[in-house]
């Protein structure tokens, strides 16, 4: 029965909370992903379209929510809809829950409206009891298979439902085969499950102080509730965290009737890509295991065996493939493999069971892909014609391009190659070796570089896999866990190395009789499956083929120019290499600090007159010049912001007394004369003191000589090269009309001196930074002389939120988890309160000059939910690292394809 509630005009309205399908019946559809959750939607339109899907129903998304509204308790009305489910159920299999001739066993599992893979819980077998186990036996004609589901059924239940110590069950079962001197779980006989079963019900009843519940339906509530409450697990909220999913969502929970791959060697489960989710290649790629049950492929409890006969002879594999063992089912497995492929015009994760010969479809949803696959399947798509330039550009995750933009191993380097696994995930990373998930983010955030190695990993490793900079474990297969969320995150990952013996209390990895300590360094090639010891150098990467492909159709969508954050030669050259149509801040205090110009700086700084100051500023302005005409150089014809000096005078102070003495031999004076000097200059917040274009309005000397270095190096450039740079002066930290009326006075005269002096004359434009809320508010003012606005959004939302950026870890990640910011708003903009300003201040500086020019250069540039905002915004351009300028071209692509 349907509850009906009262609606706001009085009306009276049905909630549905169970949705149906199997049997020729679908009540939902592939776009109810928000209310079914992905696995449930998908597996309403797999029915609708004719595959093999067995019934079952799903209980909403919004019955999570209420459920916890309401105290963790289920409504009268969903217990109906749940009985007319199992009814569908039995009327579809023509067997009966609780039956103990011929019972109706199901699986009861999750599906959020996002794949979590192995976040959520699941429990197989449900409606088996001392009496159906027999009747099944009896039905079956296999009483093994029978008690062998029996087993798991308790062991799962025990686990996810009743939240006992899992590892007592997988003793008795290790102890169970040792004593019989077997090796894998299906040598065990009936007579040996049988005596399983006796003993992990004594497990359970010791351990949970009552009897292992035999009534089918209390079962049955009980792994519901379990699923539900599984969405606010620990694991789950990690997830959740890492991926920017809402914890209000909710999950969703599959009632299905249950199809046995452990019925014997005419049966079989396994889990399959309809293309290669690594390389991105369009090959059938997968596992399965003959005589088993789903979870025995992903948890890695036995090795699986390939999928083609192709994939099992390239990795030189003697268990026989799906293609030559069940011949007949892998050619109609093939076939809707192509068929779903086709519907949802997509890469599928399929997950499928055969059972004495039928082929069943479990699960299908949208495949994890690492970045390099993710390029070539969209490019590859295009091209076949199956979606348009346009959704392949929008297919691509922009985040995940950070997996190909960086380094990989260099193969002409030697290797102290330890043993060799699978290759998961692709990448290499090098660190120390770590055995647990604590450990991996503690070294992790003390800046160390770890790499996890795990027997198999669990989803309770989430936070550790995250910290880790690669993850290796003994177990499992390519669809394993680790495989799967280490490819999500985009980290290198070797599984199923299965030479390698781990002690994790010893935090020992012994493998060829040799031994790796918690602490040793290790590398790992996720691409080759390759275990080496010691570091591996590496090389840069090679960003063609797929890769340029789709950043030109990404350039042909986009209107937000993108320039990077860059302040060194070799900074400007990674850029353009990426596609930067220019610099948008080039951080001149960078260049202050370098050992030979220190000196002069620190001399300049502690001088007490300006005649002092320009005496250091005299020996630094050759050193500016050359920096710029080396940046210049690089970018010649395109744009540069080059922001006059910014950070407070305090940064560049000695602090020893050596370097004391250093500046006193430099400058001519005493060493207590300098002291005194800097004990005058301390400030108590110097974040919010004497920086920016404060120094330029008391010291105007120093801008000066920056602004001839800037003019000076860009006529050298363009007379040497033909092109001329075009620089955009920006000055620093303006919160009112009259410092940028004083401080572009002082980089016009500089301008006007030097084309007088060199006959040549260079377009520029003098600008400001827009990082102070005063500066926001007043920026129809101060467009009447700024002819271009920089966000720096960085310090925009520290004087915004009055939060410091460098103390803020203490405490925003509980902000981000109490849900007082939707992400932590350094990473991702404050939209609501910083990007507020931004548009105020681009509404105002509008209405004052139209032409202004408007870019961001703060951290959020490289970041594409920001993006997204600046395309709304309408703002001309991102400035981004250089490392992150595919990023922003690919998020202004999509951002750009939203708003249209």
């Amino acid at each position: 029965m349907q509850e009906t509630i009262t609606v706001a005009n009085g009306a009276s309205e049905k909630v549905q909370y169970v949705y149906r399908f199997g049997g020729g019946t679908a009540e939902g559809k592939v776009d109810q992903k928000n209310l079914l959750g992905g696995k449930g939607a998908n597996l309403a339109e797999m029915a609708s379209i004719g595959l093999p899907v067995p019934p079952g129903f799903t209980i909403s998304t919004e019955m999570c929510t209420r459920y916890y509204e309401e105290g963790e308790r289920f409504p009268d009305s969903l217990r109906e809809e749940v009985a007319a489910g199992i009814e569908h159920i039995e009327q579809v299999t023509g067997k009966r829950f609780g039956d103990a001739s011929d019972p109706l066993l199901v699986s009861v599992r999750s599906g959020a409206r996002v794949s979590m893979p192995g976040m959520m819980d699941t429990v197989l077998n449900l409606g088996l009891n001392d009496q159906t186990v027999e009747g099944l036996a009896t039905a079956s004609g296999d009483a093994r298979f029978a008690w062998d589901s029996y087993r798991r059924f308790i062991q799962m239940y025990a686990d996810v439902v009743l939240e006992l110590d899992h590892g007592a069950f997988e003793e008795a079962l290790e102890i169970a085969k040792e004593d019989r001197g077997y090796t894998l779980d299906t040598e065990l006989s009936a007579d040996d499950l049988r005596a399983l079963v006796d003993e992990y019900k004594g497990l359970v009843e010791q351990q949970w102080g009552k009897p292992f519940p035999q009534d089918e339906h209390d079962q049955l509530w009980g792994a519901v509730g379990a699923v539900f409450g599984s969405w606010q697990s620990d694991r789950a909220k990690v997830y959740r965290r890492l991926n920017d999913i809402p914890a209000d969502w909710g999950t969703a929970v599959n009632v299905q009737a249950m199809v046995f791959g452990n019925m014997g060697d005419t049966s079989a489960t396994g889990v399959a890509f309809t293309r290669d989710p690594s390389k991105g290649d369009r090959a059938y790629y997968g596992e399965f295991l003959i005589n088993a049950q789903g979870e025995d492929v992903v948890a890695g409890i036995r090795t699986p065996q390939y999928l083609t006969r192709a994939a099992r002879e390239e990795a030189g594999a003697k268990p026989a493939s799906m293609e030559e063992a069940l011949p007949e089912v892998y050619t109609e497995l093939a076939g809707v493999f192509d068929r779903l492929e086709t519907h949802y015009r997509d890469m599928q994760d399929i997950e499928f069971t055969v059972q004495q010969g039928k082929l069943w479809m479990l699960q299908t949803r949208s495949g994890k892909r690492t970045a390099k696959a993710a390029l070539k399947i969209a490019v590859d798509m295009a091209n076949e014609g199956l979606i348009t330039r346009e959704e392949a550009v929008a297919r691509v995750d922009p985040q995940a391009l950070d997996q190909l933009l960086h380094p990989t191993l260099d193969p002409e380097a030697k290797r102290d190659v330890l043993t060799k696994g699978l290759p998961a995930s692709p990448g290499a990373a090098s660190g120390e070796a770590v055995f647990d998930a604590d450990t991996a983010e503690r070294h992790a955030g003390e800046g160390k570089s770890v790499i996890l190695i795990r027997t198999e990993t669990s989803p309770e490793d989430i936070h550790g896999m995250h910290a880790a900079k690669g993850i290796l474990t003994a177990r499992g297969g390519m669809t394993s866990h680790a495989a799967v969320v280490a490819r999500g995150m985009g980290r290198p990952c070797v599984s199923g190395a299965g030479s390698i013996a781990i002690d994790a209390k010893a935090k020992v990895m012994r493998v060829a009789g040799r031994e790796v300590r918690e602490g040793d360094t290790v590398t790992i090639d996720g691409s080759t499956g390759e275990v080496m010891a010691g570091e591996v150098a590496t090389i840069q990467p090679e960003l063609a083929g797929d890769f340029g492909t789709l950043m030109e159709w990404a350039d042909a969508v986009r209107r937000l120019k993108v320039r990077a954050n860059a302040e060194t030669p070799a900074d400007c050259q990674v850029a353009r290499d990426f596609g930067a149509e220019g610099v948008g801040l080039c951080r001149t205090e960078h260049m202050f600090f370098e050992a030979t110009r220190i000196t002069a700086v620190r001399q300049m700084i502690l001088a007490e007159d300006e005649r002092g100051r320009r005496a250091a500023l005299d020996r630094l302005l050759p050193e500016q010049r050359s920096d710029f005409a080396a940046i210049f150089e690089v970018m010649a014809g395109l744009p540069v912001t080059v922001r006059l000096l910014d950070p407070p005078l305090h940064e560049f102070l000695p602090h020893e007394e050596a370097e004391f003495a250093e500046v006193a031999a430099a400058a001519g004076l005493e060493v207590e004369q300098l002291k005194r000097r800097a004990a005058e200059l301390h400030e108590f917040n110097p974040m919010l003191g004497h920086r920016g274009c404060r120094l330029g309005v008391t010291y105007p000397e120093i801008y000066e000589m920056q602004a001839r270095a800037i003019f000076e190096a860009a006529v050298d450039v363009a007379e040497k090269s033909g092109e001329a740079p075009i620089p955009e002066v920006m000055i620093p930290l303006v919160a009112t009309k009259r410092e940028l009326d004083l401080m572009k006075a002082v980089v016009d005269a500089a301008a006007e001196a030097v084309f007088a002096e060199r006959g040549r004359e260079i377009t520029y434009l003098v600008g400001t930074m827009i990082e102070l809320p005063r500066a926001a508010l007043k920026a129809g003012e101060i467009a009447e002389t700024g002819e271009f606005f920089s966000f720096g959004t960085n310090d925009l939302t520290q004087t915004t939120l009055g939060v410091s950026r460098d103390d803020a870890a203490r405490f925003l990640g509980a902000y981000v988890d109490k849900g007082i910011y939707a992400k932590d708003p350094f990473v991702s903009l404050d939209v609501e309160g910083v990007g507020e300003l931004v548009r105020l201040a681009a509404e105002r500086g509008r209405a004052t000059r139209a032409d202004i020019k408007l870019g961001i250069c703060g951290e959020h540039g490289g970041d594409p939910a920001s993006i997204a905002f600046c395309e709304e915004v309408g703002l001309d351009y991102v400035s981004a690292s250089p490392y992150r300028v595919p990023i922003a071209r690919l998020a202004a692509a999509q951002a750009a394809l939203k708003a249209r």
